[in-house]
């Protein structure tokens, strides 16, 4: 068989390059080449001339001819079977039919130029963007490479005045190159053009990524068209995905809009906007004794994921943010929520994982104003451990073995970032995010991993990076009071201090703890940044290197009127139990 097909391309190339270049019809059908250098073979998707789809894989390094051989053997049972199944609705074939339905059509390659591509030339480079397949009569266009969609999905949940971000997923393109055209369910009073799910009206205001349905879309469900672009003037096929149902109405005012008249725009380049929020985990959120007992005040659907997601993405969008530290970050949330939003918003997002619960910490920075130089992320527990820097620590520690079970037992992890400016490659920041241990009682725990935070910054922005100025955000579960804020502000702290004994005499733990940096609340000391039925409290904190950075302006917290209209957080209006800060910080 193979023998047979070769000679058959053989005498088909006998005649060598086509005398001149290979006529062109001004409408071909496509034949979709993916070629990655990294990965051994190629793809070949194609529509043969008897009507079937076939996605062929070959070696990259295969000659031609092979791929050629395999692509005629192919078309010729696909024709012959054509003939078999039109013999039922037809006679017999006449003298001749059967033999041309089992011959072997013939198959090339022709370059842009239009000379026929030699056999032996490689497969990797044989199929090139451009170049014309010949099958039968048939020919295709080769488009190697494509822009080409590969996910596209509307969130669960559509709210009217909340923007609705696509998550967009695309190969050899990037989104913000796309064209994305919105379209609405045609009303049955909208006349003419069909009814039904299968009738859209485009919106005149849908062309862009993000698209914020009015009030007037309420009851109806949308559909958005992705055209993927590379941005050199090349474009794939479009992709379309319909909501799973329709817009609904939105809650009105919510705590965060007051705060976005101080944030609407972005911040100069000698300025840098910083944001750190807890947005309370959907692993927390959803569970019986969240509904039952800690946030019973809640209706139930604003603790849905879905619910709380379009508030978050409005609120974040809304602050204009440089830096975006959060915390209590689902993993899945992230992946296909949070980063594909605040990326068409121009921010990369980087997610640091706690392994026991499923959920973490995510750091945006804005692309245009920073570039990711490095990343030294650690697991507390496992850094004290294994890392020469805490030794002296961990012995320390090893001397009260109840505190230090409870130490290693912890997931907590330290997210630490850091970013060069784009308009001043000398300026750097060191951008740490973390979420300390969350026990009332846990204020020794909470000293030890502050103690290996500080000293694993130390190693980053004084040894690997030196002198560059440090932003430290996080939810520290420490009060003004607790000795970890004390700490963190002052540079050390007592081996008498209170919080050593803060679980009782059992877990007591003394030591003194120093530290270089000269840090302070970029927002001060609010009365809360945590507000449920039974507590409220400061909690949240941006701690800045005052030597380095100084503090432009505070975007006032929600008025305690805006956080107690359905009693406490979160609430329809709040997404979260907690509340973000916001600063605007320039160098020295």
């Amino acid at each position: 068989m193979w023998q047979r097909l070769r000679s058959a391309l053989g005498r088909l190339r006998a005649g060598g390059p086509a005398p001149g270049p290979v006529p062109v019809p001004a409408i071909m059908e496509r034949a979709v080449v993916r070629c990655v250098p990294a990965e051994p073979k190629l793809s070949v998707r194609l529509v043969l001339p008897d009507g079937s789809a076939r996605h062929m894989q070959r070696d990259q390094e295969e000659p031609l001819g092979r791929a050629l051989a395999r692509l005629a053997a192919t078309a010729a049972k696909g024709r012959a079977k054509a003939a078999k199944k039109s013999k039922k609705a037809r006679a017999e074939p006449g003298e001749g039919e059967e033999a041309a339905a089992a011959a072997v059509p013939a198959v090339r390659l022709f370059s842009r130029d239009g000379l026929a591509v030699a056999e032996e030339v490689p497969n990797a480079a044989a199929w090139q963007d451009g170049a014309v397949l010949q099958v039968g009569e048939a020919r295709y266009r080769v488009e190697r490479n494509p822009p080409a969609v590969t996910e596209l999905r509307l969130p669960r949940s559509l709210l009217a005045g909340f923007p609705v971000c696509p998550k967009v997923s695309a190969e050899f393109a990037a989104p913000r190159h796309c064209v994305f055209r919105w379209y609405r369910q045609r009303r049955p009073a909208d006349g003419e053009g069909g009814g039904g799910d299968a009738a859209w009206v485009e919106e005149a205001e849908g062309t862009e990524r993000v698209f914020t349905p009015c009030n007037a879309l309420v009851g109806l469900r949308l559909k958005l068209r992705c055209t993927p672009g590379d941005g050199e003037q090349r474009y794939g096929q479009p992709c379309e995905v319909e909501s799973s149902g329709p817009v609904e109405a939105g809650p009105g005012a919510c705590t965060f809009d007051s705060r976005h008249l101080y944030t609407r725009k972005v911040c100069g380049h000698g300025s840098v906007r910083a944001v750190s929020y807890n947005i309370l985990a959907d692993t927390y959120a959803q569970t019986e004794f969240s509904r039952t007992v800690l946030y019973p005040y809640c209706a139930p659907y604003a603790l849905e994921i879905d619910y709380r997601q379009n508030l978050l993405k409005k609120e974040l969008a809304g602050y204009s943010a440089d830096l975006i530290c959060l915390q209590e970050v689902d993993k899945a949330v992230f992946v296909d929520s949070l980063a594909p939003a605040l990326d068409a918003f121009g921010l990369e997002g980087l997610f640091k994982i706690k392994e026991k619960q499923h959920e973490g910490l995510a750091t945006f920075y804005r692309r245009d104003k920073f570039s990711l130089l490095s990343q030294h992320d650690i697991v507390f527990s496992e850094a004290l451990l294994s890392d020469p820097l805490h030794k002296e620590l961990c012995d320390k520690l090893a001397e009260y073995p109840a505190v230090q079970e409870k130490v290693l037992q912890r997931s907590s992890v330290l997210q630490v970032s850091v970013l060069q400016s784009a308009t001043d490659p000398s300026k750097k920041i060191c951008v740490a995010n973390t979420h300390l241990y969350w026990h009332p009682k846990g204020g020794n725990i909470r000293l030890i991993q502050i103690a290996v935070a500080l000293s694993h910054l130390k190693h980053v922005a004084c040894d690997l990076h030196p002198s560059i100025p440090v932003i430290f955000c996080g939810d520290f579960n420490s009060t003004p009071s607790s000795g970890t804020y004390s700490f963190i502000s002052s540079g050390g702290i007592a081996e008498d201090h209170e919080d050593w004994v803060s679980n009782g005499e059992e877990e007591r733990c003394n030591m003194p703890l120093t530290h270089p940096f000269k840090l302070q609340s970029a927002c001060g000391e609010p009365a809360y940044t945590n507000y449920v039925g039974g507590f409220h409290g400061c909690l949240d904190y941006i701690f800045i290197d005052r030597t380095a950075l100084e503090v432009e302006q505070v975007i006032p917290l929600p008025s305690h009127e805006e956080v107690t209209t359905h009693q406490a957080l979160p609430s329809v209006s709040h997404p979260s139990d907690h509340i973000a800060l916001i600063c605007d910080l320039k160098w020295k």
